[in-house]
């Protein structure tokens, strides 16, 4: 007991005796602690400038509003020319698209009536007479079809079913289109009385009769459109420009329309030289002038 109490003052006299012992004890802990602190502020400052490794898909996917810009690659004039055929494709759509919803029907044209779930009152391949007037079963006298759209025409026989069946479903399509017409004479290669089957531009019916012959003047064409009043009125279409790109083919064609293809130059100095030489071959019996 007396031994160890000895050490310990023995010790501590050390201790006292000795001031850079103790300054070294006492900041040790101290040390320890900064440089733990140090470790972590440097750990977090890599863990801060690290960049992650692999991006989430949803980092690459194209924003809604991305969808709209144009590349920057691409042409300002390519651009302006794609807007330009977007717009124009956008406004003949719809003169193709409801030509057959807003068709009137006549003579010769082909309609089918289904009414779902009664094979026995549909029929199909309907060729409308010169009175046009449908007949069709349960139905006396038949339905009256001209001048009316598919749409009318269904309508009006569901209301004649009614009596016979509980909320019929008619439907009616237009299978064949024969009764809008259209002329066109002139100088084109087949001049005559044409069948319009789909709704067309003045351009597509100089086409379909075989284009304009050297002798017809493209830049004089003529639409003769009757009004309702019976007069007949001129519409001036320049098919030269807009075989040129000058000018946009926008003219669309209704029944009943004449399209004028008039004579150009070249015409009226064939029929000058042609009327020259008929006074020619005159004064070989006349004995000259």
């Amino acid at each position: 007991m007396k031994r160890n109490y000895k050490l310990a003052m023995i010790m501590l006299g050390l201790l006292l005796s000795s001031p850079t012992l103790l300054a070294s004890a006492q900041t040790q802990p101290e040390a320890q602690k900064s440089r733990q602190r140090t470790t972590t502020t440097s750990s977090q400052d890599k863990d801060k400038n690290q960049k992650p490794a692999s991006t989430s898909p949803a980092d690459d996917r194209l924003e809604p509003d991305d969808s709209n810009k144009a590349p920057s690659d691409v042409p300002e004039a390519t651009q302006a020319n794609r807007r330009e055929q977007i717009a124009e494709e956008s406004a003949v759509v719809p003169y193709y698209n409801n030509f057959f919803t807003t068709y009137r029907l006549g003579p010769e044209d082909v309609i089918s009536v289904q009414v779902f779930g009664q094979d026995r009152y549909s029929r199909g391949g309907i060729t409308v007479p010169p009175s046009g007037r449908i007949s069709l079963a349960l139905i006396p006298g038949g339905v009256v079809v001209n001048g009316k759209t598919v749409d009318q025409v269904a309508e009006e026989i569901k209301k004649r079913y009614d009596e016979y069946i509980i909320d019929p479903q008619v439907t009616v399509s237009l299978d064949k289109a024969s009764s809008y017409r259209y002329s066109i004479i002139g100088d084109v290669a087949q001049p005559g009385v044409k069948l319009m089957s789909r709704r067309m531009t003045v351009t597509e019916a100089i086409a379909e009769a075989g284009g304009v012959l050297p002798t017809g003047s493209r830049s004089g064409v003529v639409v003769l459109r009757r009004q309702q009043d019976g007069v007949l009125q001129p519409i001036a279409v320049n098919v030269s420009a807009i075989y040129k790109g000058k000018a946009a083919d926008n003219t669309y064609l209704v029944p009943g329309d004449q399209v004028v293809i008039p004579g150009n130059k070249l015409k009226t100095w064939q029929k000058i030289m042609s009327f020259s030489s008929v006074l020619s071959f005159a004064r070989i019996f006349t004995g000259g002038w």
